[in-house]
Formats: C-alpha cells, structure tokens, sequence
C-alpha cells in the first residue's frame, strides 16, 4: 500500500487548524461585541429606582422594575425546588438503579428530547395543561413551564456526574455492610457533589432568559406580585415589551433588565467554572 505523502496531511493539518482558529476568534469577538453592546445601553439604566421603584405608566419617565426582578427571582426559585429534586432522583435511578433496564433507556431517551426540545413547544404545553383549566394566565403555569425545561438538563447532568464516581468507592462501601440508599447519599453524593452543582446552576441559568414559555403562562403585570394565581410580572417579558415600544425610557430600561439578566447567567457561568476548577484539583 503506497503511502500518504506527509505534504498532502500537513496540509489539511494547516488548513484545518486556521479553521478552528478563526472560528474561536469569531466567537469571541460576537460574545465581546455583545456584551459591549449590552454593557453600553444598559448601564445608565441601573440607579435606585430601578432596582425598588414600579414601573411608570406609558409615556411617564422614571419607576423601575422592582416588581419584574421580584417576580423572576420568585418563579425561577421555585421552579428550582421542583424540578432540581425530580432531576436528581431521576439521574440516581439513570445512574445507580436502572442501568441496562427499558424504563432507564426511555428516561433517558425522553430527557435527550427536551432537552433539545424549543422552549416555545413546552410554554405551549405549560399553557394548555395550567392555564386553561383555571382560565388564567398565572405564576403556577410560569414556573412548571421552567420546571419542565429544567428538569431533563438536572436529570442528565446528574446521571453523568454519578457516573463518574468510581465503582471502588461504592464496593468499600457495601463491604462496610452499608445499604445501598446510604451509599448513594452518603458516598456517591459527596463525591460527585461539585458536578451535581453545577448541573443546578446551568439548569438555572438555562431559564433565567427564557421568554416564550413565560408569554404562554406567566404572562406580565405592571403591578407587584400579591400572588401566584395572577400574571406574574418577569424580567424577560418585560424585555420583550419594552424593547418594541415607541418611549426612549422603555427602551432604555429593556436594556438595563438584559444586562441584568447578563450578569446574572455570567455570575452562574464563572461559579461553575470554579466549582468545576475546584473538582478537578
């Protein structure tokens, strides 16, 4: 068999590395460019007002949006507590119980689907299995709209990061005479503690921005939240409104609840990346 020539491969090499190189660089230079952008217009949005004041009528400068900060921070937490324990006592059964069985296979397969699935579809699903049975937009549909999208990413990322505890420390474990329930918490959950963290965080930051399922359910309001069972005032709906409206201020503070927004997901980002860092070491 006739050889290769090394000029042929060198090249491709070449080629291929400019490629990837060029492609990184462009990635950065969009993510910079945004948040310039981002930074930029939103900056002189942030005073006390936004932050504690209601939003002003249409037209009438000044206000905050004190209410839709509020209403985001109380949606995600809970969304947060519904779907983070759903998520990881499904990734304990994917990873400790259910390995080779046709129910582990379907899970899997299904949380691989919405995971990809447009939140869009799931606000749709949130919409018809909440609000119209109660014939209201309300804060409920909200936050199962953001459990749903939440919980297949806890579910996998906490099937992966149990994966990754080796066998060994589940053996000595039960060599010890330890039942497998107190393995799982008192063992595999400490070992694989930094990973299932992380998993919650991106599960977090994953809804912080979504928009569309909160159009189907939550709705927004002008007012500040005195219930769930009423449209919940949201950052991104806000955003969404704000951003298409005819008044400078609107404008302007649809800018400075997307840099808020930014710096939210950013804060979660660079807490993974040292929890992950921290693993590691």
């Amino acid at each position: 068999m006739k050889p290769r020539p090394a000029t042929g491969r060198r090249l491709a090499n070449g080629v291929v590395s400019v490629l990837s190189t060029l492609s990184a660089v462009l990635g950065l230079v969009m993510l910079a460019w945004i948040l310039w952008v981002v930074v930029s217009r939103g900056l002189g949005a942030f005073d006390l007002a936004f932050f504690t004041q209601l939003p002003t009528p249409p037209g009438l400068e000044g206000g905050g949006l004190a209410n839709a900060i509020i209403g985001t921070l109380v949606m995600t937490l809970l969304a947060t507590l519904v779907a983070v324990p759903l998520g990881l006592l499904a990734g304990v059964y994917l990873a400790e119980f259910g390995q080779g069985s046709r129910l582990a296979d379907n899970t899997r397969f299904s949380a691989n689907v919405l995971i990809g699935m447009p939140s869009i579809i799931i606000g749709v699903f949130a919409y018809a299995l909440v609000v119209v049975p109660l014939g209201r937009f309300s804060g409920y549909a909200g936050i199962v709209a953001l459990a749903v999208i939440m919980l297949p990413i806890a579910a996998r990322t906490a099937e992966d990061m149990l994966r990754l505890v080796p066998n060994t420390l589940r053996e000595a474990a039960l060599a010890l005479g330890a039942p497998r329930w107190k393995i799982t918490l008192t063992v595999v959950f400490r070992a694989a503690k930094a990973g299932l963290i992380t998993g919650i965080l991106l599960a977090v930051a994953r809804v912080s921005g979504e928009t569309a399922p909160l159009l189907f359910t939550a709705l927004n309001s002008p007012y500040m939240m005195s219930s769930l069972g009423e449209p919940t005032p949201n950052l991104t709906v806000t955003i969404f409104n704000y951003a298409m409206s005819p008044y400078a201020d609107w404008q302007q503070k649809a800018w400075g609840a997307s840099l808020l927004i930014t710096g939210g997901v950013l804060a979660l980002t660079l807490v993974t990346r040292y929890i992950l860092g921290e693993r590691k070491t």
